[in-house]
């Protein structure tokens, strides 16, 4: 995928890379990713955690908005199966984008 997402934005296109292999990510010069340490297929959590799946969603959206530099690996140390996770503060990034 990140050889993709060079591509989109190079026809100016921002773009947010989901990553399971850091290695690879890493050589193929994303120009934004995050990074979780799951079991590959599982780039947004497990099945039927609808928390942990929009918790990662915020995440990618937050870093396309703040990255501040191209090529930005985030990692956010989330653990697979032994983490809670609560709703992400939407009105918090809605100020983000609305640059407040």
């Amino acid at each position: 995928m990140g050889l993709v997402a060079r591509a989109i934005e190079a026809a100016g296109i921002p773009t947010v890379a989901l990553s399971l292999a850091l290695d690879i990510t890493q050589s193929v010069g994303v120009p934004r990713a995050l990074f979780v340490k799951w079991p590959l297929g599982h780039p947004l959590g497990e099945a039927d955690a609808p928390a942990q799946q929009r918790t990662i969603i915020y995440d990618s959206l937050r870093l396309l908005l703040t990255a501040s530099a191209p090529g930005v690996i985030h990692e956010p140390g989330y653990r697979w199966r032994r983490q809670e996770y609560t709703e992400p503060d939407w009105e918090r990034y809605k100020e983000i984008v609305n640059g407040e």
